[in-house]
């Protein structure tokens, strides 16, 4: 490993918080979706850490779940992603803007033409996240009976992406690509495509397995490994002392509505209707889906690995949807990053604060000094683009080939 190699951090941001229950926790703002002067602190916060980039992530449907549900979770009601980087570009300098913008129910020239606007308004620090979305209650927004089967769903972006190619090329703008599937025709595309990845990894040894077996994929696609960065989400809660810290986690734990907790539950689980099952039982057998293909696996090996029942699984599925949770003083924290960070589990990280503004102050203030200490995250912006804070090129010349993107 390079001595020089040092760790991508983004902050993905989601109104109140990651944990379902922040907006329930007194510092953090119930009605933070809504308002610009909040995001706009949150992206100055990240900037002020020299954070790569700010991610927002996005459906074009109501989240699944009954209404009682969802009306409990503050994340129904927030700024549509690209018109709120655009207008975060004009109030910071040096962070990066990445959204999330789906292939599924999206016109491939309006897509481009606004991130190529995007790109230009931000001084190129711009990034897409693309999706084939996993939310099948798109499908009757934009007049269709049922939603794509997941194969249909990657040809589709296949050939959506390679439009956009051809445009951004056309005009001179490169925004960074980002792509977050895990399931097999999801790391196919991501070895041929991505620039980052994000992804859910609960462990060390799932998230070793998953960085090695897509930068293979990537060499064998005939692209540089290195050009590919591995970014994992965590969230930390941080505190000034370890109990601190799990007090903080477990007055969290103790928000969690039940109705709100199996609702985000039977939502991973594919749409699954869990509200009539034993709280205190085991998961049940669940239905195939076309919805998340590769979270719905991950909730139920976790559920099998450690034999928890619905309400437990709930619980931890509460704080973080089955990414990697990290509780405890700074220097923990930073410890735990920094050992999956060289033991090639992650590039970096998707930093998910658990609570809004707090979590995300904790961990600029707290740990990236830290990680700046031990000669792991940069101390200043060296360069002023998104693709300059990554350490990628620029992207190849030619449209990307169809045969990358095959998936037999």
């Amino acid at each position: 490993m390079s001595a020089t190699r040092t760790m991508s951090l983004n902050a993905f941001l989601m109104a109140t918080g990651h944990h379902v229950a922040a907006w329930r926790d007194p510092a953090s703002r119930a009605d933070g979706g809504l308002d610009f002067e909040h995001y706009r602190q949150l992206a100055r916060t990240a900037q002020r850490g020299c954070l790569d980039a700010i991610f927002l992530s996005d459906t074009l449907a109501m989240l699944p779940g009954n209404l009682g549900a969802v009306s409990r979770m503050a994340r129904t009601e927030h700024f549509e992603p690209l018109t709120l980087l655009g207008a975060l570009a004009a109030v910071t300098e040096r962070i990066g803007l990445v959204a999330t913008v789906t292939t599924s129910y999206n016109d491939p020239a309006a897509v481009a033409r606004s991130f190529a606007s995007l790109e230009r308004l931000s001084g190129a620090r711009s990034g897409w996240n693309l999706v084939t979305s996993s939310n099948a209650q798109e499908a009757p927004n934009f007049g269709r009976a049922q939603h794509f089967d997941h194969a249909a769903r990657y040809q589709r972006a296949q050939a959506f992406l390679a439009e956009v190619r051809k445009y951004w090329q056309r005009e001179g703008v490169a925004p960074v690509q980002v792509l977050a599937g895990a399931s097999p025709a999801g790391c196919a595309f991501a070895a041929a495509h991505a620039e980052v990845v994000f992804t859910a990894q609960p462990d060390l040894v799932a998230a070793q397995a998953f960085y090695r077996d897509l930068k293979a994929r990537a060499s064998a696609a005939g692209r540089d490994p290195a050009q590919v960065k591995v970014m994992p989400g965590v969230l930390p809660i941080v505190a000034a002392t370890h109990d601190e810290a799990w007090a903080k986690y477990e007055a969290l734990q103790a928000r969690v509505l039940p109705e709100v907790g199996l609702s985000l539950l039977g939502d991973i689980a594919g749409g699954t209707d869990l509200s009539t099952a034993d709280l205190d039982g085991p998961l049940p057998a669940l239905p195939s889906t076309e919805s998340g293909v590769s979270r719905r696996e991950l909730l139920i090996n976790v559920a099998r690995a450690e034999g928890l029942s619905i309400r437990q699984l709930y619980l931890r599925m509460a704080t973080a949807r089955g990414h990697w949770v990290v509780i405890g003083e700074p220097g923990e924290v930073a410890d735990q990053l920094e050992h999956w960070f060289r033991s090639e589990a992650a590039d970096g990280f998707n930093v998910m604060p658990a609570t809004l503004p707090g979590g995300l102050d904790d961990f600029v203030d707290t740990v990236v000094p830290l990680l700046q200490a031990r000669g792991l995250f940069r101390q200043r912006y060296q360069g002023t683009t998104l693709r300059e804070h990554l350490g990628l090129s620029a992207p190849p010349s030619h449209p990307y080939p169809q045969e990358a993107g095959r998936h037999g």
